[in-house]
């Protein structure tokens, strides 16, 4: 197999001239990269990645630690990390928790620092204990989390559901609804938490009372949405709106009004959560909350990218970073008090 000193002879260069060339390092003139391409092309070299990467400190590869590829949100934040990881150069390993409430988190830390990746987004949920671990964690490579709060020396890129649940149930309340209730998703996840407090907030700051008869846990599946509606109608008949903390339960809501011939939005005014591609087709409309999770991705990528590249840098360091999207509130029929 021809090697790097082949091509150095064949291009008439020094190795430091065709390593230039490889790494990009240092300039190297137009001529001589001609040449050296040339010499790579005609004898067939292929750079040794793994010998490369141990010159350069660096593997141009991030692992995804990942759980709940069934959700939306999930699945829309992978396509962002991938296309902005590949834009940038880095390809991904990808390892998904099936159980993601379960402590395992270290042991495929540990893993993944072995294999010499650059960099680590730990892309998990916040459920229950499953984080506890975090503040003591003691990063080897740079690390971002998403999907979870904020936490000291610890960098974090995610989406403020609070505000998105705040604008949302304001946005219900703005069009005069007098007794809003909210379907959740599991109450030991953080996002959930944290859209039940932006729901409860604006209704308290309303002078509407935010009891615990207008509040039913759901599972994200449109089944529990269309139940949950039964449910607080059998509580509280005189509910007038509803905030459904994902648009899959916003569609069991709305299947559960059309069997119930209870019109939306004259009788009850529907938000949902996500912004998903068919939440505009739904009947009617679906008003809801777009968490901009590819953005989220592709930030999340790019922030993990800069503390590499301050880290590879001895003169700087990057301090933790934090970043927290503001979701936007996207308002179709659902809500619209104005009959067509």
């Amino acid at each position: 197999m021809p090697n790097i000193k082949d091509v150095a002879r064949l291009a008439n260069v020094s190795i430091g001239t065709v390593s230039n060339a490889l790494t990009g390092n240092r300039a190297v003139s137009d001529d001589a990269r001609q040449r050296i391409l040339h010499a790579i092309d005609e004898l067939g070299y292929q750079p040794d990645l793994v010998a490369r990467s141990l010159v350069n400190r660096r593997s141009n590869t991030l692992a995804v630690v990942t759980a709940g590829l069934e959700y939306y949100g999930t699945s829309r934040t992978l396509v962002g990390i991938e296309e902005r990881a590949r834009e940038l150069g880095y390809s991904l390993m990808l390892h998904v928790l099936h159980n993601p409430e379960q402590m395992e988190a270290l042991s495929v830390l540990s893993d993944y620092s072995s294999r010499r990746v650059d960099g680590i987004i730990w892309a998990v949920p916040e459920i229950g204990e499953n984080c506890a671990w975090i503040q003591e964690y003691k990063a080897l490579i740079p690390t971002i989390f998403l999907f979870m709060q904020t936490r000291l020396n610890v960098s974090v890129v995610t989406v403020n559901h609070y505000a998105g649940a705040l604008e949302a149930t304001q946005h219900l309340i703005d069009q005069g609804r007098k007794k809003i209730a909210i379907i959740y998703g599991p109450s030991n996840w953080w996002v959930v938490k944290e859209r039940i407090n932006g729901w409860r907030d604006a209704l308290t700051a309303a002078g509407q009372t935010p009891d615990q008869s207008l509040m039913v846990e759901g599972d994200w599946s449109a089944v529990s949405g269309e139940r949950g509606l039964y449910e607080l109608l059998k509580r509280s008949p005189d509910i007038d709106g509803i905030l459904a903390c994902n648009d899959q339960m916003a569609l069991g809501v709305l299947r559960a009004t059309h069997k119930l011939k209870c019109p939306v939005p004259q009788r009850l005014a529907v938000v949902g959560f996500d912004n998903i591609p068919e939440s505009g087709f739904f009947s009617p409309s679906l008003t809801t909350v777009h968490q901009r999770h590819k953005d989220l991705g592709r930030i999340a990528i790019e922030k993990l990218v800069e503390i590499i590249d301050a880290d590879l840098q001895q003169t700087q360091k990057m301090d933790h970073v934090f970043v927290n999207l503001i979701p936007e509130l996207i308002i179709r029929e659902s809500t619209d008090n104005i009959e067509s």
